[in-house]
């Protein structure tokens, strides 16, 4: 879309954010809760509460569970690609089946449930009968209490104390007045990894010269790393009228709600996107070797790159990704009734029969002494895929910080950190009838600062994880013979209903979802990321 809209194109001011027809394939929820009326000779639509509870309910579990068709359809085009690496393959055959095991609506796709957002845009003919910030908050706060979900909101007690709020309230939620007779949303569940993978730099007019530009947007990708589950959706916002403009475009874009911003600008300052500095970050994320977590091509299945008016003193940039747990919905009551976005509830029309991933893993029996498991570890080559059996320790933030206040105060660390492979992870909700729930790998960087202390007193020697870690940790891995291994991000819902076969608390049981957990599994992929030589894939 090259044009502004008529309403634009006749605007005395035109909008800065000038959007295309919505192509969104809509299903009806109900037709009930809406009606028209005329007051003072002019139609509204009268929208009841509960309607919108029910929206926001219906869109949170589905994005919960299902994604949208064109997502999944670029993971296929992994497994077709001929030039696509292995573990390329292998990432996004697991995907696909994770994908298809959260399509039943037992396990959510990833164990990060993440944050309720609500974008929503109120017609100026629309009235809500009621509080429309306390029905959304009502829908949303009903999926996460029945569903298998993780409450993950913690709410500040004082400046250091807090608590889980327990219901994963309260939501970001955004209410715009606009002109029109409908009420229009854009629900999004945010997970804290890909949200942590959110920057802001602020750039002078140097930058914006063509060569300077992709070499500065070169540098930062390459900081994302893949602890927020890749192949992402990158988005990158060059300018803005204020930082928090700049780096809320970033979100809307991931979600790929602005695709149909005009391709040019002009003397309004209008925003619009540069399709072909998209082709051209596309191809640079391409060339990164990092790929889809463990080398290859598919760092990122899209790019978007957005271009906005500045102050003339000020060029905010901004990059942020959606990650493989691609979560968001549109929705929309009008006179016709209540409608959301319709998700893909087959997922396995995109798994072939056929297996396409050509890597073969190295079987690893985690039952057997430490020294065993890291000589059989040392074998192996950096990248190298393996596949986990028998008993894993799970523990990170809050157990890591409280034992290392116990290796402070001279005391030893627990038989099981040095028995056991340690597992970065914390479960959401377990479904009845399974072992576990969705049980997902936590970004390993938060444990970084506690690996060379655990090492040294004999325990975190394999560790287990998702991203990429400090050189700190390389070097601890080399003294001490230590091994990190990188587990599939974004395949939470397999893990938990396919190989992982038991879970008990086992130590801190009074921190919830953060206890230290024992679980076994069997046939858990990961592949050697960090190894016992000073060898890190994501350094070479």
């Amino acid at each position: 879309m090259d044009a502004p809209s008529e309403h634009d194109a006749q605007a005395a001011f035109p909008r800065l954010f000038q959007r295309g027809p919505d192509g969104t394939d809509y299903r009806l929820v109900s037709r009930k809760g809406v009606e028209v009326q005329n007051l003072g000779g002019r139609r509204f639509i009268l929208i009841d509460p509960a309607s919108v509870a029910r929206l926001a309910e219906e869109a949170f579990a589905d994005i919960s569970h299902l994604l949208r068709p064109g997502h999944l359809a670029q993971l296929r085009s992994i497994l077709d690609d001929p030039e696509a690496s292995p573990n390329d393959r292998l990432v996004a055959r697991e995907l696909l089946k994770n994908a298809v095991i959260a399509s039943a609506r037992q396990f959510p796709s990833c164990q990060d449930t993440g944050t309720a957002i609500v974008v929503a845009k109120k017609g100026q003919e629309v009235l809500v009968d009621g509080d429309l910030h306390d029905a959304l908050c009502q829908g949303i706060a009903r999926t996460w209490e029945t569903r298998n979900l993780r409450f993950s909101q913690m709410a500040p007690v004082t400046m250091f104390e807090e608590q889980n709020t327990g219901n994963n309230l309260p939501a970001q939620i955004e209410i715009e007045a606009v002109d029109g007779d409908a009420l229009e949303f854009l629900f999004i569940a945010k997970g804290g990894g890909s949200a942590n993978k959110t920057f802001l730099f602020q750039e002078t007019r140097r930058v914006l010269e063509p060569e300077r530009l992709l070499a500065f947007l070169d540098e930062k990708i390459r900081t994302l790393g893949t602890a927020a589950c890749p192949p992402y959706h990158l988005a990158l916002v060059i300018g803005g009228l204020s930082a928090e403009q700049t780096l809320k475009t970033v979100k809307l874009a991931s979600t790929r709600e602005l695709d149909g911003l005009p391709t040019s600008g002009d003397a309004s300052g209008r925003a619009f996107r540069d399709v072909e500095m998209e082709r051209k970050v596309l191809d640079l994320t391409r060339n990164l070797g990092i790929g889809a977590q463990f080398g290859g091509k598919y760092f990122c299945h899209d790019v978007r790159v957005i271009r906005l008016p500045r102050h003339g003193g000020s060029l905010p940039i901004g990059m942020g990704v959606s990650c493989s747990a691609d979560r968001q919905a549109k929705g929309r009551i009008d006179a016709e009734g209540v409608w959301l976005e319709r998700l893909e509830t087959d997922p396995a029309r995109f798994l072939p029969e056929a297996d396409f991933t050509s890597a073969t893993p190295t079987v690893i029996d985690l039952d057997q002494p430490m020294d065993a498991i890291r000589a059989a570890l040392s074998k192996l080559p950096v990248a190298a895929p393996i596949l986990l059996n028998g008993t894993l320790i799970v523990a990170r933030d809050l157990v890591h910080a409280e034992l290392s206040k116990r290796l402070a105060a001279g005391e030893g660390l627990p038989a099981y950190m040095k028995d056991h492979p340690i597992y970065y992870a914390g479960p959401a909700k377990t479904p009845e009838g399974f072992a576990s729930g969705s049980f997902g790998p936590t970004t390993a960087a938060r444990m970084d600062a506690y690996v060379a202390e655990f090492q040294a007193a004999g325990g975190s020697l394999v560790t287990v994880a998702k991203g990429n870690r400090a050189r700190d940790v390389v070097r601890a891995c080399k003294v001490h013979g230590g091994f990190y291994l990188g587990s599939i991000g974004g395949a939470a819902a397999v893990l938990g209903r396919d190989v992982i076969d038991s879970v008990e608390v086992l130590d801190f049981a009074e921190f919830g979802m953060e206890a230290v957990w024992r679980i076994r599994v069997r046939d858990f992929p990961a592949f050697v990321v960090i190894d016992d030589k000073g060898g890190d894939f994501f350094a070479a």
